[in-house]
């Protein structure tokens, strides 16, 4: 009898050792019902108070009234070990209302018999069995809210089977776990059931939390390798396989494959297809040993030619070869396919899976369908000749039964409350309503001409909101080519007030996109961000609008909105080009407000060489989101990209929002003077993660020095350096190795600067920021930081930066970037 997996919990800590039945999700959609206009386009970063949806209280309505019997035979499929989560955690993104549900157990070995308290935490609903009784059940079913509530369970001397139902009700984005945290005193031993032997497992689980991607991006003819920190003690098999973008993951997997990880190996490699797109890819991954299975989901990027392209000098063939390059490339959904239609080609059968996908999407009212309709609407409007007959019926039966705001019949999850679907909603239903004014939709019973002037006037308030107060989504590479989806399709078929004031906010982006992209790569500060943009800039969405706009970068197969830029004849204000690439010696400055209630105050500074973003944010000591609010990319590779922040989950490939990498757990105090940046951090009493760090991937700069409390690097002839309050622990295993820096405790500072070396050596600027002092004081708290790159400054936790003594408020109010030309800082010279 193989011996079972033990492991030991400490007061305080969470039980997250457990075997896996199979997640069990089911289309759950409620009762139909129209909701309540509740959008006051006043948009803020984070969750908003939406209502409850049918498929919510359909819910609740059945847990009133059932029984919930234990399942004691369930099949386990995997297991879920101590590691890179204090929770068992399943979350997720489902775009329809999807119930789900899943049986998990271990057995729990207590110091001595006996009734021992917990504190049970989740979103959804537990059910907890211990030896076969029902011991307790807790299902609040706040959406995306975490509650807690305290339990006792009776364990045996010898141990007690533990068995709980894990349940949620799934509203697109989807926070589903359960976090039962041991409040007893005593070591607590939980063993994970089944024929698995513990060491088997304890291996498996370490590969798990370890493995990694050997480089920060493959590129053209490598294989996928991804590597561990210890040896591989018996071989293993490792399944992978490359999911398709988050809007397509219902369609099979772009990749699969299976290799070994060989005994005494710490690599295992994958053989990439030619066919497998660049872009920052999931994959998902499965250890397996005998009956011993784990699972861990991770991520890497594929960039098969890391140096930007030149394109045409003329925008129009710019445009033309973004058509061709989409036509060709580009993933299949509805952009492929206007893309197509716009060069004159006939439909192929990529075209007809790409449309039959966009068809379903929108008939089952799939969560962002609101970003196909209207490149579909613009299909129909230009090239519906060019369809079938058969194929342009079912396109208009389509359009005519959509739901075009929440307040018409329902029970979907289509998202309608955030600043880019507010948009895209209220721009469908009025491209919608002018191409079938006379016809009346099935599922308002409002005739187009009706819709076409409530979205006219829906629109006028979108507007009114952005141009008051700027964008809450600001420089996002996520949703800046959400927000392009309407824009365009307004710029194209809207009336004359609606098209200038498209036009307007479109001038307002592509200027913020030519401040904040340096050698083809959009980057910088923004309103949401995701892992994927933040760790992979170039294969971003928002990237090739800068390559077609301004002549140099990448072109992908992103199609949400680029077809609707080439495809059209907006044009970029003239003169905003001159910010993309500054000349040698010489920098930009620029200072603008966006968001509801001036929540973003952005500062930038920007070389040819390097790029220095910030939001000079107003909510210090906050829970974050999505809000990225330091930023630096240097020019000379396009992954060379750095920021600090304090990371808002436990898994480092998590997807919770804020998550590690994207967004702050707790929001810090920030000021930017120029080429320099400071970051403080107060995490309060009783942090989750009790730690701040910067990610820094050190294999794609030219050079690096690191000292206890500093790390300088080098790319081409620019420079960045970073100074904290106390040591900087380079994370040298797992997913962090060679890109992760932590500096510890509750309260900490880091100080961000950027130039060009100017002739120095890096071990001359090394010494330079060595010789800076960063200090913190507590009354009030304040971080200090005088060296020979800076001024003296000090950022005030409360009051914000002071320069030399006098406090700099930031220096505008003005939603339009203020830009100065200043002379580019430059190391000083040995003396």
């Amino acid at each position: 009898m193989p011996e079972r997996a033990r492991f030991v919990t400490h007061t305080g800590e969470t039980v997250t050792a457990f075997a896996l039945g199979r997640l069990e999700a089911s289309y759950y959609p409620g009762a139909v019902t129209r909701g309540a206009d509740n959008v006051d386009y006043k948009f803020i970063n984070g969750f908003v108070d939406v209502g409850e949806l049918p498929c919510r209280t359909a819910v609740r309505a059945e847990i009133a009234g059932r029984t919930v019997a234990l399942d004691d035979d369930f099949e386990i499929v995997s297991t879920n070990l101590p590691g890179f989560n204090r929770r068992l955690e399943f979350s997720g993104f489902w775009h329809r209302p999807t119930r789900l549900s899943r049986w998990v157990r271990t057995r729990l070995i207590p110091p001595a018999g006996g009734s021992y308290p917990f504190r049970l935490t989740t979103c959804g609903g537990v059910h907890i069995f211990v030896d076969g009784k029902k011991i307790a059940a807790f299902e609040p079913y706040t959406r995306n809210a975490a509650q807690e509530t305290e339990i006792v369970l009776p364990l045996a001397q010898g141990g007690s089977d533990l068995v709980m139902l894990v349940e949620e009700i799934a509203e697109r984005d989807t926070n589903y776990f359960v976090e039962l945290t041991w409040l007893g005193q005593g070591p607590l031993a939980a063993e994970v059931p089944g024929n698995a032997d513990g060491k088997t497992l304890e291996m498996l689980m370490a590969l798990a939390r370890a493995i990694r991607p050997a480089r920060v991006v493959f590129g053209e003819g490598e294989d996928l390798r991804l590597v561990v920190d210890q040896p591989a003690a018996s071989a293993v098999t490792i399944e992978a396989k490359v999911h398709q973008s988050v809007h397509m993951r219902h369609l099979p997997p772009l990749f699969e494959a299976v290799s070994t990880l060989a005994v005494g190996d710490k690599e295992a490699a994958f053989v990439l297809p030619g066919e497998l797109p660049d872009g920052y890819h999931e994959l998902d991954i499965a250890f397996s040993l005998g009956e011993s299975r784990v699972n861990r989901t991770i991520a890497f990027a594929l960039l098969r030619d890391d140096s930007p392209h030149r394109l045409a000098d003329d925008l129009a063939a710019r445009k033309r070869e973004g058509l061709s390059w989409l036509a060709e490339h580009g993933e299949l959904r509805a952009g492929r396919v206007l893309a197509r239609l716009a060069l004159g080609l006939d439909l192929d059968a990529g075209d007809r899976a790409a449309l039959e996908d966009t068809l379903d999407a929108i008939d089952t009212r799939r969560d962002c369908s609101d970003f196909v309709i209207v490149p579909l609407l613009w299909i129909y409007a230009d090239h519906r000749e060019a369809l079938p007959p058969s194929l342009r019926s079912r396109i208009e039966a389509a359009i005519l039964g959509y739901r075009y705001w929440m307040d018409e019949p329902g029970n979907d999850t289509m998202w309608f409350w955030s600043e880019n679907h507010v948009l895209c909603f209220h721009v469908a239903e009025l491209v919608a309503g002018g191409l079938f004014a006379e016809d009346v939709f099935a599922n308002s019973g409002m005739s187009g001409r009706a819709h076409a002037a409530l979205a006219e006037k829906r629109l006028a308030r979108w507007f009114d909101a952005v141009e008051d107060h700027g964008l809450a989504e600001w420089n996002s590479a996520a949703y800046y080519p959400i927000d392009f989806i309407g824009l365009l399709a307004l710029q194209r078929f809207a009336g004359e007030g609606l098209r200038a004031r498209a036009e307007t906010v479109l001038d307002r982006l592509f200027s913020m996109i030519a401040l904040h992209t340096i050698n083809g790569v959009s980057a910088g500060s923004m309103g949401r961000a995701y892992d994927k943009e933040l760790r992979a800039g170039p294969l971003s969405e928002l990237a090739p609008f800068a390559t077609i706009a301004f002549g140099t970068g990448w072109l992908n197969r992103g199609v949400a909105a680029l077809p609707m830029f080439c495809a059209g004849d907006y044009v970029p204000p003239e003169g905003v080009d001159q910010f993309v690439d500054p000349p040698e010696g010489r920098a930009i400055s620029a200072h603008y407000v966006q968001g509801y209630g001036r929540a973003a105050q952005l500062a930038l500074y920007k070389t040819a060489g390097v790029q220095l973003s910030a939001s000079i944010d107003a909510t210090p000591g906050a829970k974050g989101h999505q809000q990225h609010l330091i930023d630096v990319q240097a020019a000379g590779h396009p992954m060379a990209r750095v920021w600090v922040n304090h990371p808002g989950a436990d898994d480092p490939w998590g997807s919770d929002r804020p998550s590690y990498w994207a967004g702050n757990g707790v929001m810090p105090r920030v000021g930017q003077h120029q080429n320099c940046c400071l970051f403080l951090s107060d995490l309060g009493e009783n942090p989750r993660l009790a730690f701040t760090h910067a990610y820094a991937p050190l294999s794609v700069f030219d050079d690096q020095i690191a000292g206890e409390d500093f790390l300088v690097l080098r790319s081409a002839e620019s420079f960045v350096a970073l100074k904290a309050t106390g040591p900087i622990e380079p994370v040298d295993e797992g997913p962090g190795a060679g890109i992760e820096h932590r500096v510890r405790g509750k309260r900490s500072g880091w100080a961000i600067m950027v130039g060009a070396l100017g002739g120095r050596s890096l071990s001359g600027l090394a010494a330079l920021v060595e010789g800076t002092s960063l200090r913190l004081s507590d009354d009030p708290p304040s971080l200090f930081c005088e060296g020979p790159l800076t001024p003296a400054l000090r950022l005030d936790y409360r009051d914000g930066l002071f320069v030399e003594g006098r406090h700099a408020p930031f220096p505008t109010t003005s939603q339009m970037p203020e830009i100065a030309w200043r002379a580019a800082f430059a190391v000083p010279a040995s003396n």
